[in-house]
């Protein structure tokens, strides 16, 4: 029964939130497994930070249900808290203290005790590639430094369920792929990172599984390979070795586009392993080899702008 419970790290059921007469959240549903990333895409103003406001306690939902780490989010708040680490769009860090006693003080919030918190917080400076400016003050800090201590500072008390909204938001590429390493490490040690962003490319390098958000309502959600197959486009390129295989290929095939300088045919597929083993299956049938083979699909861009409305946004906490 315990192990059941562990199994899913956050779960939600018809979550329900407006503000005065707009509908920020309809009727959400999701299921985010323990150990995994999921990423909430959406427009700005699409209800993202309003759902990890609800999910991490800072407001109520009008109505449905959840659960974050086997704890009922309306009956046993204080368990969740306990449970989770936020990082929001605003840092918590404050620029007066050293990076040291910036989590220090995150520890003593923590109740973790004076050499505990010592302990906790030299470790995650070295974590996080902070320990030679862990006495100098956060005011000095570059922005990737100030995110890493941000989130440094969310794990001073061990959660195993991290809320991170637009946790790279500004930052520079470099500083961005530094903090993609440093949430791929979290999840490795079988921590859960519930992931806002409005980076395509981070959600495509990083989520196990992606829910596309809008005007309150999921359109869409599955692996990111799973999502460029709902945009149309998504090819198969076959390219062979000489005239008389394309030209076989072309007539067995029948409806596709060709390039005869290059060798190669378009064929109008969505890159799965079914659609491909059918067409290897077909050009096997009629004894014509295959020189290369390529798959195409639309990028999350495509399904972004596909599948989202930029038209009267909401405003998230408005």
């Amino acid at each position: 029964m315990n192990k059941q419970k562990t199994l899913t790290a956050v779960s939600a059921a018809g979550l329900r939130k407006s503000f005065g007469d707009v509908a920020v959240l309809d009727g959400i549903d999701l299921n985010v497994p323990e150990g995994t990333i999921f990423a909430l895409l959406g427009p700005n103003g699409a209800g993202k930070t309003t759902m990890v406001q609800i999910l991490s306690t800072l407001i109520t939902a009008d109505g449905g249900e959840a659960r974050i780490g086997g704890h009922d989010l309306t009956t046993e708040p204080e368990l969740v808290r306990t449970a989770i680490g936020v990082t929001g769009q605003f840092s918590a860090v404050d620029n007066l203290l050293t990076g040291e006693e910036n989590l220090i003080l995150m520890a003593d919030l923590r109740h973790l005790g004076r050499p505990e918190g010592r302990r906790r917080a030299a470790e995650l400076l070295g974590l996080f590639d902070l320990a030679e400016a862990a006495r100098k003050t956060a005011a000095t800090y570059s922005g990737g430094m100030r995110r890493r201590l941000d989130l440094a500072m969310t794990l001073v008390g061990d959660p195993r369920i991290i809320f991170l909204d637009e946790p790279t938001a500004g930052l520079d590429p470099r500083s961005r792929r530094t903090m993609w390493q440093i949430i791929r490490g979290l999840v490795a040690d079988g921590v859960t990172i519930f992931l806002t962003t409005q980076y395509l490319e981070e959600a495509d390098h990083l989520a196990d599984r992606i829910a596309l958000l809008d005007h309150g309502k999921l359109v869409a959600e599955g692996t990111a390979d799973e999502l460029k197959r709902l945009i149309p486009g998504s090819h198969i390129r076959l390219r062979f070795s000489g005239e008389n295989e394309l030209e076989s290929a072309a007539r067995a095939l029948g409806e596709v586009s060709r390039d005869g300088d290059a060798l190669t045919l378009q064929v109008p597929g969505d890159g799965s392993v079914p659609s491909l083993r059918a067409l290897l299956n077909r050009l096997e049938n009629e004894s014509i080899d295959v020189d290369a083979l390529s798959v195409h699909t639309p990028d999350l861009d495509d399904v972004f702008l596909a599948l989202t409305s930029q038209a009267g946004p909401v405003k998230d906490g408005q």
